[in-house]
């Protein structure tokens, strides 16, 4: 059973809802029906959910994987909470500027440490079970 991976999955997906409104409420704001009209805020609104959109689902199968070969729930919670943490730092960043921030810059090195980790582990799982 997933008991660990579900919570993450639900946080994250509160994440991403989150973002996905700050889209819709840009282009309701603005009147577009689809994409960003050139306007600075709605391709930073846009490009910061499809990031999410990017990054979480295979962060979320990893974590699952894992899960469901009896990984360490430790590891589980303490690289969800990572994940958590560096996604709404990148979202964060990636909001104030398209530029280099602290926040997008660690968010995304975060994200990416936390995603290695997990291949890394589902690798080793896999290899001590031959």
């Amino acid at each position: 059973m997933l008991h660990i991976t579900s919570l993450f999955a639900a946080l994250l997906a509160l994440l991403i809802i989150f973002l996905a409104y700050k889209v819709s409420s840009f282009r309701r704001s603005k009147k577009i029906g689809i994409g960003d009209n050139g306007d600075k805020e709605g391709m930073l609104a846009i490009r910061v959910h499809a990031n999410a959109i990017e990054n979480i689902p295979l962060l979320l199968i990893l974590m699952a994987v894992y899960e469901v070969n009896q990984g360490s729930s430790m590891v589980l919670y303490v690289l969800g909470a990572l994940a958590v943490i560096a996604r709404v730092m990148h979202a964060y960043g990636l909001s104030k500027s398209a530029g280099v921030t602290v926040g997008r810059f660690y968010g995304i090195a975060l994200t990416w440490i936390v995603i290695i980790t997990l291949a890394v582990l589902n690798i080793y799982k896999f290899i001590i079970q031959i």
